[in-house]
Formats: C-alpha cells, sequence, structure tokens
C-alpha cells in the first residue's frame, strides 16, 4: 500500500511529530556517531522523499495533498524503476557512510535501508505470480474503491477535487491491472475459480444501485454523497459548487461501469479454464521457488516451507495440551467437552442488526478498557483513537478476517479494526483476544506508535515486516492475559483457540504450497484442527492460496518474540524489566526479525551491565 509524496517531506510528517519513547533503546552514542547519526538521516530522509514522490497513494496516507489526483503507477516499468533506484540509493549510502561509526541504532535504519533494496529485487522476481486480481485479500477490484472510501479523506474543496481526479482515473489504472493479469495468465499463472467469482459478484455489487440504476447509491456514490455534505455543513463549501461537483463525480462514477464490465466479461470468460481443487504454488510453473522466496519476504528469515510445517505441527499439540489444563481447571474433562458446553450455550445463529450493534459495542468498549491497563506494561502508549468499525459492504464476506488500519500521522484519521458482521455469531467470547490482536495493545496500537515516530529517518514510519508486526499482535494476545484483560476462564480459552488456529495456519500454508494439498484438504484441517467454522475455514484457505506464505508470519514472528522475551527473563533476572522490554520492541519501529534479535542482545547487554539505558 504506497503512494505519493508532497510538498515537503517535513511539511508531510510534520504531523507526526509527537516524540517517540527512548526508554528500551540504545545508550547514548559518542558525540562523533551522533553526528554521523544526524548525517545518515538526513541522507535518509532526502531519498525518502524522492522515493514517496513516486507514490500517491502513500503520500495520501500521510496527510500530504501534493499528488492527491493520482494513483500509483503500477506497470512494469515502474516495479522495474524502483528496484534500480532503491539499488542505487543503497549503493550511494554505503560510499558515503563508514557503518561502523554510526550508533547501534542508526546502523539499524542502515542495514534495513540496504535490506529493501535486496527485498525490493526479490519481491520483482514473484512480480509474475502477484497479479493485482490473484490476491483475496488485496485484488485491484475492491482495493481502489477501499482507498477512496477509507484513506482519502476529503476535509476541504482541494481533497474533493482530488477524490473526483482519483476516480476519473480508476477506468485506466484498472485496465492496466487486467493488463498485468491477463500476462500473468498467459505465463500459466492462472486466478483459482472461486477469486474469478469474487471479483465478479464484488464487481457487479460496485456498479449497483444509483446512480448505475434504480435503489440504495453505490457505496462510492454514497461516500462522495457524504464527504460533500460535509464540507456543505462546515460551511466550507458552497451549495452550488457542491452540486456542480457532484454532478461531476456522479459522471466519474457512471464511467466506472465499462471498466468493471470489462473485468466481469474476462472473469467470465476464465472461468472455464480456472483452476480449483489443487491450486497451490506447487501448480505454478517454478512456483516451488516463488514460495520460498515468498517465506523469506514474509519471515524475514531462511526458515524452510518444511520446518515451518514441522514448527506447526508440534505447536498445534502444545497448544491442545494447554487447553486440555484449562479445560480441566474449568471442571470438564478436555478441551472438547469445554467446546461442547460453550456450543451448547451460543448455539449458531446469523447476524442480524441487533448482533452487530451488540458486537461492535462490546468490542469498542473492551478496547477502551484495555487502553487503561497499558501504563503498567508500556512506556509508550497509543495516542490517537482507536475504533472498531463494520467492514464495508463491497469487500464484506461471511468468515472474513478482521483486519486493522493505522491513524493518520495527525490523528484526524483514526485507528480502525474492520469486522465482518454477516454469516455466522462466533463465539462472543472470541472477540476479546481479536481485539487484542487487531486493536489494543496489537495492530492499532503500534500502528498509532510508529506514525508518531520522530527523531530517526522518515522511511522507518510506513516500512513494515509481517513476521514483525503479525507477530507482535499475537504476542499482544498473550500480553492480554498477563494484563489481566480477559474477563473469564471461556476468553483465556478462545484466546488459546486463537493461537491454536495460527498454528495450523503453518500447516496449512505449507501443505497447500509446498506437499500438493487441495483446497478440501486444507478446509477439513483448519475445521478440524485448527477448529474454524466450515464457512471462516473456506475462507481462510481461499485466503492463503492467494496470498501464498502471508499467514506464516503470524506465528513464526510470535515464536521469535517469546524467546527473546525468555532469553532477556532468564538473563537479566530481577534487572528485567517488561516496560522496557516492551519498548524496546514497538517504539521503534516494524524490523526484521533478525535485526530484532540483535536489538534485544544488545539491550541486554546494556542493562545487564548497568549502564544507563536511553
Amino acid at each position: 500500500m504506497t503512494h505519493k509524496l508532497a510538498y515537503s517531506l517535513a511539511m508531510a510528517l510534520a504531523a507526526a511529530t509527537l516524540p517517540v519513547a527512548t526508554s528500551a533503546q540504545t545508550a547514548p552514542a559518542p558525540v562523533g556517531a551522533q553526528s554521523e547519526d544526524a548525517r545518515l538521516t538526513a541522507f535518509l530522509d532526502a531519498e525518502f522523499a524522492t522515493w514517496v514522490k513516486t507514490q500517491p497513494q502513500l503520500a495520501t496516507r500521510l496527510g500530504i495533498k501534493q499528488g492527491g489526483d493520482r494513483w500509483n503507477d503500477n506497470s512494469d516499468e515502474a516495479a522495474r524503476a524502483e528496484v534500480e533506484w532503491r539499488k542505487a540509493s543503497a549503493a550511494r549510502m554505503q560510499a558515503q557512510f563508514d557503518r561502523a561509526k554510526l550508533s547501534p541504532a542508526a546502523q539499524v535504519h542502515y542495514d534495513i535501508w540496504a535490506l529493501e533494496a535486496e527485498r525490493a529485487e526479490v519481491a520483482l522476481a514473484n512480480r509474475l505470480y502477484r497479479p493485482p486480481f490473484y490476491s483475496r485479500l488485496y485484488s485491484a477490484h475492491s482495493q481502489l474503491p477501499d482507498f477512496l472510501i477509507n484513506t482519502h479523506s476529503v476535509a476541504d474543496v482541494v481533497d474533493l477535487e482530488n477524490y473526483i481526479a482519483r476516480l476519473k482515473g480508476m477506468p485506466a489504472v484498472l485496465a492496466g491491472a487486467l493488463e498485468r493479469t491477463q500476462a500473468s495468465q498467459q505465463a500459466g499463472i492462472n486466478p483459482p475459480r472461486f477469486q474469478l467469482e469474487t471479483i465478479i459478484e464484488g464487481s457487479r455489487r460496485l456498479t449497483s444501485g444509483a446512480p448505475f440504476a434504480e435503489g440504495p447509491d453505490a457505496a462510492l456514490w454514497a461516500d462522495v454523497k457524504a464527504k460533500t455534505a460535509g464540507l456543505v455543513s462546515a460551511g466550507t463549501l458552497p451549495q452550488a459548487e457542491a452540486d456542480a461537483l457532484l454532478a461531476e463525480a456522479r459522471a466519474a462514477i457512471l464511467a466506472l461501469q465499462p471498466a468493471y464490465a470489462a473485468i466481469i466479461a474476462w472473469a467470465e470468460a476464465s472461468l472455464p479454464t480456472a483452476p480449483s481443487g489443487k491450486v497451490g504454488a506447487l501448480t505454478l510453473p517454478g512456483g516451488l521457488e516463488y514460495y520460498e522466496r515468498e517465506l523469506k519476504l514474509v519471515t524475514t528469515t531462511d526458515i524452510t516451507a518444511a520446518e515451518i510445517h514441522a514448527t506447526g505441527l508440534a505447536e498445534v499439540a502444545r497448544i491442545e495440551a494447554e487447553q486440555d489444563a484449562l479445560a480441566r481447571q474449568a471442571g470438564f474433562a478436555d478441551r472438547h467437552a469445554f467446546y461442547a458446553e460453550r456450543k451448547r450455550l451460543y448455539p449458531p445463529r446469523q447476524y442480524d442488526d441487533a448482533a452487530r450493534k451488540e458486537y461492535l459495542d462490546t468490542a469498542n468498549a473492551f478496547v477502551a478498557r484495555t487502553r487503561k491497563l497499558l501504563p503498567d506494561w508500556f512506556g509508550e502508549l497509543p495516542a490517537y483513537g482507536i475504533e472498531v468499525v463494520r467492514e464495508p459492504a463491497f469487500s464484506e464476506v461471511a468468515g472474513g478476517a478482521a483486519h486493522a488500519s493505522a491513524p493518520s500521522p495527525d490523528g484526524k484519521r483514526p485507528a480502525r479494526t474492520y469486522v465482518h458482521l454477516v454469516g455466522t455469531v462466533p463465539d462472543p467470547a472470541a472477540m476479546y483476544t481479536l481485539m487484542c490482536h487487531e486493536a489494543v495493545p496489537g495492530h492499532n496500537m503500534q500502528g498509532d506508535i510508529q506514525v508518531r515516530q520522530q527523531g530517526g529517518p522518515r522511511f522507518r514510519s510506513v516500512t513494515g515486516y509481517v513476521s514483525f508486526g503479525e507477530g507482535w499482535a499475537l504476542y499482544a494476545e498473550a500480553v492480554c492475559k498477563e494484563m489481566g484483560a480477559y474477563p473469564d476462564i471461556a476468553a483465556d480459552f478462545m484466546r488459546l483457540d486463537a493461537e491454536l488456529f495460527r498454528a495450523a495456519r503453518l500447516v496449512v500454508d505449507t501443505g497447500i504450497h509446498a506437499l500438493g494439498w487441495t483446497e478440501d484438504e486444507a478446509v477439513t484441517y483448519m475445521n478440524t484442527t485448527g477448529r474454524q467454522p466450515i464457512e471462516r475455514a473456506r475462507s481462510e484457505v481461499r485466503r492463503y492460496i492467494t496470498l501464498p506464505g502471508q499467514a506464516t508470519g503470524y506465528k513464526i514472528g510470535m515464536l521469535k518474540i517469546m524467546e527473546l522475551r525468555a532469553r532477556a527473563e532468564r538473563t537479566l533476572g530481577a534487572k528485567f524489566d517488561v516496560k522496557g522490554f516492551h519498548d524496546l520492541l514497538i517504539a521503534s519501529g516494524s524490523q526484521p526479525l533478525s535485526i530484532l534479535e540483535r536489538r534485544v542482545d544488545e539491550w541486554i547487554a546494556q542493562v545487564a551491565s548497568g549502564r544507563a539505558v536511553s
């Protein structure tokens, strides 16, 4: 999710000027190193500013207006140019700076900037395997309207004009995405049948209703009307001018119909030969090598598919044993008896408006209560709003995975957790773990802290790694237990249920892509061992099929964090400070697991020696 920069990067990220906690960082560097650190930061900020000018959507996320009327250039030519630029930038850095003269903290920035050039090259090698309509989570047909609705804020007339300009630009972007996807098809990389069906259904929904036909407003039309009305009610846009802009927006939205019709026609034509059943990486030309590259990108380690599969099986066995022990503590024979009691108490039912309201009210109240527990466990705290909201109708599916978005750097757009509220209502005790993962102290809190970072290079506020971010969020579920956030044994049992689900992901993802499992085999394992309802199990498996490796980052990252914490506690004994450890992890931005391990070891040595931690 990237896009463009603006007036000045300083202005762009000036909104993110709240200081990050420094209690968990390394000791003060010598004066010479401080001077060299400042020079490196200035260099990296200048490089980042140059890069962001090619990323208009990232600029919008950062609150920058310049470029707000354009979409990213997602062509193959632009992708190759970015890799060459990143390699040249890393080479410039290495020529101008002696890494040994930098402080430990600055060495992290240096290493990550160099690593990003290497990762960009790996991603380019996998580009053909990642056509824009292939991913269950990030398909172009839904990602573009999602960006306009949930990220492109409209605070003034310029924002509204930019919004309309982006509406006008959507047909060309969709056409380019379709061209790229067709090129992948010609190379033998075809979207699975279920993904094509999702694209057809979603595209029809996006072009149904007003202004396309009679009925409720289509998602984009409802959104632009609401954002325009907000400016009128605020007195910043005269009604006559608003009417003219809405007419322009309406025409732009109507012009989307041919673009989506072309997508639907392509998807329908592709259905007869679309793969189904066995649809993992092994079915693609060079697929196993592609999958191993994806695992390297996701986990930021050299762990193999076979090792991940074995780890998943071992974790499943460990967690089931813990569930049995907790069930016996609650007076049941084993985990199966506990699950049966939960099913008796909360038999399956479908969401209705009352159930949706109850879920959102309870979730938001739990997040608010959990925030109050944070000061005993963290020095660095979230500063902006955090809210739990329903997934937009055009992307909401039964069993869909919740997801989080960070706040804008100035906090005007709060952090949000999106939940799918259609299909079967889950066990209410499962909601608490989900909120710890997505909201506090998980993704929303992490995103809040990251966008407010200062003192280091700007690029660290937007660079993310799946194994770190998702590993942190899964670790956050366990921290909630330590904090006393879970209200009862049922909630703690469902915490283990959620961890079991993530362990099962290791088994299923590698099963699909490295061992040749079929979709149904994976669904069965996720349903029986991963304990997911059948609709959720299928939704999850389809996500793994179209986003290979991503689901492995959760447990691999959590296991590394737990390993590092155990090492710190064992080595430091009474000197171990959990707030310092947590701030070390969360207050300095996302990072590869190899760099995280190095930093924790440095912190342990620093605390053990009695040197001041700053």
